[in-house]
């Protein structure tokens, strides 16, 4: 998803923070790729076009993002990614043999989210959910 189609600048400033342009240059290159990343990844892609910005100015603002929801994380194969937050959460199935990686609507989680109310007087704050596992042609394989 691009900021073609969300405008994250205006999201930033609501939420009171502020757009630097290493933070759009970043934002941009988050964009550009399109898909789940690495940091590192984002680092080199950043460190090509603006050899002034350094790892750790990557790292703030990968976080300075997801604080205010622009960004979501998660882990998958062992690696922290990152993308560009959708309108509305999303949740990821990722096969721990192939990699394979399926994506969920946030729906599927409604009657777990109103247990939790329910029962448990917890408002849960699930965005982006990675749960690990076989896939089916992974199940497949290992019963031969």
């Amino acid at each position: 998803m691009s900021h073609d189609k969300l405008n994250y600048v205006e999201r930033v400033h609501e939420q009171g923070g502020r757009m630097t342009p290493q933070r759009q240059i970043i934002l941009d290159t988050i964009c550009a790729i399109g898909e789940h990343t690495t940091a590192s990844d984002i680092f080199d892609r950043v460190h090509a076009i603006a050899t002034h910005i350094d790892r750790a100015t990557v790292y703030r603002t990968l976080a300075f993002f997801c604080d205010l929801n622009v960004l979501v994380s998660a882990e998958i194969e062992g690696k922290t990614v990152y993308e560009i937050a959708a309108p509305t959460p999303h949740h990821h199935l990722v096969c721990r043999n192939c990699g394979h990686v399926t994506t969920l609507t946030n729906h599927h989680l409604d009657q777990f989210v109103q247990y939790l109310i329910e029962k448990h007087h917890f408002q849960p704050e699930i965005n982006h959910l990675t749960i690990t596992g076989l896939c089916a042609a992974c199940q497949g394989a290992n019963k031969d």
